[in-house]
């Protein structure tokens, strides 16, 4: 199965409030301080999601996330409908790290914080 990834969003130079306008699913990946631990999720809100991320790294680190201190958003995609957005993570998931590191790399080559631009 082919799936056409709605994914052109750039995280430089555009005003990203515009998002909500366009995607209503988000595949993210957000990692540590240090780069070393990745996590990838699915969410309607993605600034909801970033901020559970960050709320749960500071206090009861009872997720994935929470425990890894994964709250820095390095890379994101939109999606139209759900189904597209579970196959893309899912798809994401089975990659080996050299791989996702390439697609971080090619969205946002100096690995920034981006989550400013979600706020």
């Amino acid at each position: 199965m082919v799936f056409a990834y709605q994914y052109e969003i750039s995280p430089f130079g555009r005003n990203d409030l515009n998002l909500y306008m366009f995607y209503n699913y988000f595949v993210y990946i957000v990692t540590n301080t240090y780069r070393t631990t990745l996590y990838i999720g699915i969410t309607k809100d993605i600034q909801r999601r970033v901020s559970e991320h960050f709320f749960d790294s500071q206090n009861e680190k009872k997720s994935f996330a929470g425990k890894y201190n994964c709250y820095i958003l390095v890379y994101y995609e939109g999606f139209e409908y759900p189904k597209l957005a579970i196959a893309r993570e899912k798809e994401l998931k089975k990659w080996r790290r050299e791989k996702k590191n390439k697609l971080i790399s090619e969205f946002n080559p100096k690995w920034e914080t981006l989550n400013n631009q979600i706020f």
